[in-house]
C-alpha cells in the first residue's frame, strides 16, 4: 500500500489520542470502532461549541478508512463545520497518524462527516442559535 508523506495540517487540531494494545482487532490494526468513536468525539467538540449546548449525533453522511492505524501512532483529529442548518450542524473530520518515530511518517487514515442535531436538557431538538 503507498504511502504518501504528509504535513499536519496547520490549522487547530480538534482532538489528539494515541491507541492502546486493548484498542486492537483480530489482525493486530486498531478496530475501526474505536476510529469511528474518536471521530464522533471529535466531530461533536465543534457541533458543541457551535450549538451553544448539547448535540447528539444523527447521521454518519461518509466514512473512510484509507489507511490502517497502529498502537503508538499519535492520532491526530481535526473538525470543521461545513453546514449550519436550522437544528442541525455538519462536520468534516480528518485523521491523521504521526508514526515510526525514527523516521517520522504522517499520513491521512480516515476522513468521515458526520450531522449532529442541537437538543435541549430534555433531548429534544432545538434550534441552532443566531451565530455571535
Amino acid at each position: 500500500m503507498a504511502v504518501d508523506r504528509l504535513t499536519l495540517p496547520s490549522k487547530h487540531c480538534t482532538l489528539r489520542v494515541v491507541p492502546m494494545p486493548a484498542d486492537l482487532n483480530q489482525n493486530g490494526d486498531v478496530f475501526g470502532g474505536w476510529v469511528m468513536a474518536q471521530v464522533d468525539v471529535a466531530g461533536a467538540i465543534p457541533a458543541m461549541r457551535r450549538a451553544c449546548g448539547r448535540v447528539a449525533t444523527v447521521s454518519v453522511n461518509s466514512f473512510l478508512f484509507k489507511q490502517p492505524v497502529s498502537v503508538g501512532d499519535i492520532v491526530s483529529l481535526y473538525a470543521d463545520i461545513v453546514r449550519v442548518g436550522t437544528t442541525s450542524i455538519t462536520v468534516r473530520v480528518e485523521v491523521y497518524a504521526e508514526r515510526n518515530y525514527a523516521a517520522p511518517i504522517i499520513v491521512k487514515v480516515t476522513e468521515a462527516e458526520l450531522t449532529y442535531v442541537a437538543i435541549d436538557s430534555e433531548g429534544m431538538k432545538r434550534k441552532v442559535p443566531a451565530e455571535k
